[in-house]
């Protein structure tokens, strides 16, 4: 480490052959190394070479819950395309585009602090207990994340995903505008995601069947404008695999 040469050793050592607790100081290391990186950069000019590196060490850490989930794995890169694809149907310019895709393929990288209790659950979420930890998850994606500032706007999308239109969300009970853009388009993209994605107390809802389930949370969880244009989107375009 002291050399420079650990991402690929820390993150080796996240996997599901290795005990916990193992796996828990690797992640934290992992997140303290992103930590020292953000810090680095009000020291130095900050150069893209600087900001591809702090990037992928986030993405990798990211991508780590996939060893510990096996519904996380690929939900973020998907949300991220998703993401994109939408952003740009709803004529963003491509710097708010790439915001919004680097936000989806980062919005659950708080769920790096979760138990495995969490991750065994059967999605119940019936214990008050896990029910905190799971609607923690966007605070703690945002103090992982909020240091590295050549993110911009995309660190308060991922904090915002999962507020609601109606002020019923989590964590600070965001409404209407009020909620970054970015954060609404997210918040449809994880949804649709999460309902077509096979699981082992669930199978995956068809297409048809998930955007009704967005049409009746349009307006109250979801902006009913960023439903019809993601609708639209994912019948001409298809889904991602």
């Amino acid at each position: 480490m002291a050399a420079g040469n650990y991402s690929n050793e820390i993150m080796e050592l996240t996997g599901p052959e290795y005990p916990e607790d193992v796996r828990e100081l690797a992640e934290a290391v992992s997140v303290m190394m992103v930590r020292i990186e953000a810090r680095e950069l009000h020291l130095e000019q900050l150069n893209e070479r600087i900001k591809y590196n702090t990037l992928n060490t986030v993405t990798a850490v990211a991508d780590a819950l996939g060893a510990r989930d096996a519904y996380t794995e690929g939900h973020g890169e998907r949300v991220g395309a998703y993401a994109e694809r939408l952003a740009r149907r709803l004529g963003l310019d491509d710097l708010k585009v790439e915001q919004v895709r680097v936000a989806g393929i980062l919005h659950d990288i708080g769920k790096i602090g979760f138990s495995d209790q969490v991750f065994s659950s059967d999605g119940t979420a019936d214990n008050a207990d896990l029910l905190l930890e799971i609607r923690s998850h966007p605070q703690w994606g945002y103090d992982i994340l909020r240091n590295l500032d050549f993110l911009g706007p995309a660190v308060d999308f991922v904090y915002g995903h999962h507020e609601r239109i109606d002020g019923r969300g989590y964590p600070r009970g965001l409404s209407g505008e009020n909620i970054p853009l970015g954060a609404r388009i997210l918040a449809v993209a994880d949804c649709f995601d999460a309902m077509t994605t096979n699981r082992p107390y669930q199978r995956g809802r068809t297409p048809q069947e998930a955007f009704g389930i967005l049409c009746e949370l349009a307006g109250s969880a979801l902006d009913p404008d960023i439903v019809e244009a993601f609708i639209e989107e994912v019948e001409s375009g298809g889904m991602e695999e």
